[in-house]
């Protein structure tokens, strides 16, 4: 199944795009190739950018202590264990007093490293990078891809914090609700959505031998899903045919 997940928000979009960053960081870290470590880089200059919004910081240490409140007023419900709840508790205190103590903005401490900057503000030229242009930066590339792990482990430490507070608010977003199978009549689907409930995420999985690609959109009131196909043409045509997916609307 492939999932596609489709943000209600600006708020769990810019975390969703973080985690995305994240992830690709994580992957490209441990290569040995030079190559890889430019683009571990350049994801680090990508974070920096998406994480420069002046209330970020501000947004996720109130999500983390508004879910310490709700997990903390399920205490006494026989129906909750407490140890697994005592274990969500401290996840989540330790995730705020981290990124708390953390100065400024995520990665502000990099912007203080003038080496680093000088490959940042020649990283969004096309080929701003090579080496007669940032002989330093050629050097650091033939180096032994160890000190270069290294390098790059030390710089996105200071990114940790952020990236371990969004993990964890968007697992818990997707594990508030369960999903449900639907079907798109004629590749069409539309659902309103239940008053009372701000939903903030929309998560979508649909099998990859359909051959159909979803288009979504949604608001507070309702949500859309139009099915595409993906043609010799190369271009996107409606599909007509009845199509079921699975569906969740997180909460």
């Amino acid at each position: 199944m492939i999932l596609y997940e489709y943000p209600f928000n600006e708020r769990i979009r810019t975390y969703l795009r973080l985690e995305h960053l994240f992830r690709r960081l994580g992957e490209l870290v441990p290569s040995d190739s030079a190559l890889s470590h430019h683009y571990a880089l350049v994801t680090i200059f990508e974070i920096m950018d998406v994480a420069a919004r002046a209330d970020l910081k501000a947004d996720v240490l109130r999500d983390l202590d508004k879910h310490k409140s709700v997990f903390n007023s399920y205490r006494g419900n026989p129906a909750i264990s407490e140890a697994a709840l005592d274990q969500v508790v401290a996840q989540l205190e330790r995730n705020f007093a981290t990124l708390h103590t953390l100065p400024g903005k995520a990665g502000q401490a990099l912007t203080e490293n003038e080496w680093l900057m000088s490959i940042r503000s020649r990283a969004g030229i096309p080929g701003g990078t090579c080496e007669f242009d940032l002989p330093a930066y050629h050097a650091w590339q033939n180096r032994p891809p160890t000190a270069r792990r290294k390098d790059l482990e030390r710089w996105s430490a200071t990114l940790s914090p952020l990236a371990e507070a969004i993990y964890l608010l968007l697992k818990l977003l997707r594990d508030a609700d369960v999903p449900y199978k639907v079907m798109a009549a004629g590749g069409q689907f539309q659902q309103n959505l239940p008053q009372g409930r701000s939903f903030q995420l929309l998560r979508l999985r649909i099998d990859p031998r359909l051959g159909v690609i979803p288009e979504i959109s949604g608001n507070r009131l309702m949500v859309s899903v139009r099915l595409m196909r993906h043609e010799a043409d190369d271009r996107l045509h409606a599909s007509t045919q009845d199509t079921p997916f699975e569906l969740t609307l997180c909460a």
